[in-house]
């Protein structure tokens, strides 16, 4: 694995490597300090699953061949438990259906080794922005459209709306980013934090149910930028009817 490269920040986070591979497991523990992270390592899932359970860690970098038990079986535990810990899967089995079940059973990344320092470093990167509570108290406002990212309620002209948390992370990049024209690859980036592949649909499908759910109190507020993505702005004249498809 490449050396990352890149200067010791603050204290990014606690995270968890877990792997029987005490070659692969050092490397990327020690790396991973060298980048600001505090790192604890395990060998076997039963030792993963105590660990998490009694103590608090940001993020699981899990690996799903263990010698006890695999990864998967370890985040069904998990979150049988109670514990919605993000976690990583790191695997030498590259098919989709791995991948799927990985991410079904409440997986949030999956990596195939052999993988690079540098990408595992921004996948946990990117797993913690979205997965890290907002800061107390930060609600976003647009014309008459409020987010509260601490209560995760979302209202229309004071009525409150029901969102999917899929529904609201793609509210909130919309709302962070007001009148600008996001693409789909931004979206997929910043709101599934996965790269869906041949699900091209996908960001079309939730800004329909989006705008389905945001009609009725007010005029339309997603519009779209037709081979481009989405943006969130105010109507202006002249506008076409809002199309799903980019």
């Amino acid at each position: 694995m490449a050396d990352v490269g890149s200067e010791p920040r603050p204290d990014q986070g606690q995270l968890l490597v877990v792997d029987d591979e005490p070659f692969l497991r050092d490397a990327v523990a020690a790396s991973l300090r060298f980048l600001g992270f505090d790192v604890s390592t395990a060998d076997t899932g039963a030792g993963a699953q105590r660990l998490v359970l009694d103590g608090r860690f940001d993020l699981v970098v899990l690996d799903v061949m263990l010698p006890d038990t695999d990864g998967f079986e370890v985040v069904r535990r998990l979150r049988r438990d109670g514990c919605s810990v993000p976690v990583i899967f790191l695997t030498a089995r590259d098919t989709r259906a791995d991948t799927v079940a990985g991410l079904t059973i409440g997986g949030d990344d999956y990596l195939t080794k052999p993988f690079g320092l540098e990408e595992l470093a921004a996948r946990i990167r990117t797993v913690l922005r979205r997965t890290r509570p907002a800061p107390p108290g930060a609600v976003l406002s647009f014309a008459d459209l409020e987010l509260d990212q601490d209560s995760y309620e979302v209202r229309r002209s004071g009525r409150l709306i029901e969102l999917s948390p899929t529904e609201f992370r793609l509210l909130r990049y919309l709302m962070l980013n007001p009148g600008r024209v996001l693409t789909r690859a931004q979206l997929l980036d910043h709101v599934w934090d996965y790269d869906f592949g041949g699900s091209s649909t996908v960001v079309a499908t939730y800004v329909a149910y989006l705008r389905r759910k945001l009609a009725g109190a007010g005029p339309e507020l997603i519009h779209t930028q037709r081979g481009v993505g989405y943006s969130l702005r105010l109507p202006r004249p002249g506008d076409p009817e809002c199309a799903d498809d980019v």
